[in-house]
Order: structure tokens, then sequence, then C-alpha cells
């Protein structure tokens, strides 16, 4: 993690043992914060010298008052969430928020960024959500003069939230590994498949380190949907894929998988160990293995991020890049190979 002089939540979060949702709840003195939270957090922030922005300072320089918050679909549960606590903690710093869905088409996201100049009239800020832009794309964001930070994206001239998805990757992998699974398939993001995005290469990092090679015929590009690793399980099998377990680089991706293993009469784990990475609701109700990622913190603490830059405008500002931490949580879907 790229750290910087100035306290953050996070600071805040670390040194009192609580999540970033609670401490910017507490700092914000809302009534559903309990009177020991609040004490832990007004300890830690006194420590590190953090102090919560005062909201009634955005109204300086003629701001609008708003944010949008963009995000690739306003249908998955994971930007859900991530929205949800991005807007209290915006509404709670005197933003509005306007949401904008690119709904995974390609025409709706030409237009947003064809249109920048516009919506900059309207709006102080963005908080891009998993919106990973081209270099045109990038100097468009640069030259519309609003205040951005974003969730997930790497290598950005703003501040940014997110996991380390490779280790996450690498953790879901080594977990069957250890399980004694030789024979692993992956329903992967990439596409094509061998591309080097982060949850593929912690993939292959893991079967590398135990001298394994990535085999081709146990690898399909997978959306993270339901319906998608669905398919894509049901693709590996009818290939004659037999593995003894499958990381599925999301957990949504995984429920699909194990609806496919059971339509083919397979057994999970008794047959087929699963793995994926979110701890989705669902998840525990599905007793899914899988990495948990902290999906809400990383939407509250972007979006405070966001409100410290557009109250500190002119003041020079060193991007920063936090990277929240990742679990590794052993439920019914992994289990020894026999």
């Amino acid at each position: 993690m790229v750290r910087t002089d100035r306290a953050t939540i996070q600071d805040v979060a670390v040194l009192s043992g609580l999540s970033i949702c609670t401490v910017s709840r507490a700092l914000r003195k809302l009534p559903n914060v309990s009177d020991k939270a609040q004490a832990r957090v007004a300890e830690a922030a006194s420590k590190l010298g953090y102090k919560a922005s005062a909201a009634a300072s955005r109204l300086a320089g003629g701001s609008t008052g708003s944010v949008a918050i963009v995000a690739p679909t306003a249908t998955s549960w994971f930007f859900a969430q991530s929205v949800e606590a991005a807007e209290e903690v915006l509404g709670d710093s005197g933003y509005d928020t306007v949401l904008i869905s690119l709904r995974n088409k390609a025409s709706v996201r030409r237009q947003f960024f064809g249109n920048l100049e516009n919506l900059a009239q309207r709006v102080d800020g963005l908080l891009l959500l998993n919106i990973d832009a081209t270099p045109e794309e990038m100097e468009a964001l640069e030259a519309c003069g609003l205040a951005v930070a974003s969730v997930g994206l790497r290598n950005v001239p703003w501040d940014n939230v997110g996991i380390d998805d490779e280790h996450a990757a690498w953790q879901a992998t080594q977990h069957l590994l250890d399980l004694g699974h030789w024979d692993l398939a992956v329903l992967s993001s990439a596409e094509p498949v061998l591309t080097d995005v982060p949850r593929f290469r912690g993939f292959r990092r893991a079967l590398d380190e135990h001298h394994l090679t990535v085999h081709p015929d146990l690898v399909v590009s997978c959306d993270p949907s339901i319906d998608d690793g669905r398919r894509a399980m049901a693709e590996l099998i009818t290939r004659g894929a037999r593995p003894t377990a499958v990381f599925a680089h999301c957990d949504e991706a995984a429920f699909g998988a194990m609806t496919a293993l059971r339509e083919y009469g397979l057994s999970v784990p008794k047959n087929v160990s699963v793995i994926g990475i979110d701890d989705h609701p669902m998840s525990g109700f599905l007793g899914l293995s899988t990495v948990a990622q902290p999906v809400a913190d990383q939407g509250a603490f972007a979006a405070n991020l966001l409100c410290e830059r557009l109250l500190n405008n002119e003041t020079p500002h060193q991007p920063s890049h936090h990277l929240l931490d990742t679990k590794l949580i052993e439920r019914k879907t992994t289990r020894h190979k026999r």
C-alpha cells in the first residue's frame, strides 16, 4: 500500500479494530453506532490526528454539491453494496449523488466518456467503480477537470481503493493445492483467458510455486454471473475435462459452476471442490468456500478520499493507492482429495 503523510479513515479503522463503514458512521456521529464503538473510534482518531472533513466547507467556490458514482452495471450485488456505502458517506458529507450505470454496453460507455464536459457542469466529482479506462478515456477524465477517486483500478492518477486481486486468487488456489488437488480448472474473467489479468496471474503463480502448469483444456473465460458460470462449467465438462477442483474468479461464477456440476450428476465437494472470491451474501447460505473481500468498506473509503479531495482541492495532492485485506473462508464446498 502506498502511504501518505496524512492519516486516513483506513488508519483509524485498523487502530480501532472496526470496519471502515463503522468508522465512517462514528466520525459523523450517526445514531446507528454503539457507544463502545464510538469511543474506540474517537480514541483512534485522536491518536492519529484524523478529523472528518467538514461538510459545510464544500459550499465554497460555486460547488454543485453533487457527485456522480459510475458503475459498469447497477444490478450486480458488488456494485450495489459499493454504491450504498459510498452514498452514505457522500450524503453524510452533504453531497447529493447521481448514479450512472454503463449497463455493460459499449454504446453507453462511449456516450458517457464523450459527454464528460457536460457532466462537469452538473457534478463536482466522479467515483468510478471498477471502470478500467482506456488511454483515450483517461485523457478525457483528466481533461474534464473533475475530482476523481476509484475502486478496483490500477495505475491511475487519483486516489484508488481496492484489494490485491492477484494475492486473493493465490489464496484461493493455494487452498485447493493444500487439499491435495493438482488437476485444477479455472473460470477466468480474462478474454482471451491467458491474458495477464491479476486473478488469473495469482492462479498461475500458485501453480508455478508447486511446479505445475496451467493446462489450456482446464481454462475457460467466464463473465461474473451465475448463468455464465454455469455455461463455463458445462463447457469444461462437455470437453471431457475432469478436474478435481475448480477456482472461479468470483462467487457468482462459482454458484453457476456448482449448478452445472449438479446437473451433470457430480457432487460438490465429493467429486469436485469449488472455491470463489468475494464472500457474496449467498456464499454462507450455500456453504461456498471463498476469499472474502470488504466490498462496502472499499466504497466507503473511496468516497471519503473523494470528499477530502473535493474539500481541499487547492492543496497539492499526491494520489494514493490503498489495498484492503482479504481473508480465506473455508466452508463446505472444498475438501481433501480422496
